[in-house]
């Protein structure tokens, strides 16, 4: 994981979904706050997903998920992460997640669940305080 420069995102849309509308608009939105944004498009297994966040020296992945699999996609990063040993590498995600399976992704590792609604800033802001920083809890 990298330490100085930008903070370096891998945006990317797991499993069949192909409405990637939401990720391009947090793409751009972590971009034009300065970070550098890797888009992976559309379909992306969680095994590609690893491997461009790790090539890539990324310090977070984030996922947008639309299609109802959220429990099992962020499970596989999650774990793919830690075989790797890049558990540092801070994991958020977005899109239609049920507020009752927001505490089970968190106790798997992933940091932040962003439902609909939330702000680009919300999302920046985020990222920014939280990403090569602990969690502030």
């Amino acid at each position: 994981m990298g330490v100085t420069g930008p903070i370096r995102v891998v945006v990317a849309k797991p499993g069949l979904d192909g409405h990637d509308r939401g990720a391009k608009v947090i793409a751009r939105a972590l971009r034009d706050a300065g970070m550098e944004v890797i888009y992976t498009g559309l379909h992306q297994t969680p095994e590609q997903i690893v491997d461009t966040a790790i090539q890539e020296d990324a310090d977070a992945i984030g996922l947008s998920i639309l299609s109802g699999a959220h429990n099992t996609l962020f499970a596989k990063v999650m774990e793919l992460l830690r075989e790797r040993d890049a558990a540092d590498i801070k994991v958020f995600g977005g899109g239609i997640i049920p507020e009752e399976d927001i505490p089970p992704l968190k106790a798997q590792g992933v940091a932040a669940i962003f439902t609909p609604g939330a702000t680009t800033t919300s999302i920046v802001e985020w990222v920014n305080a939280n990403v090569r920083h602990p969690a502030e809890a």
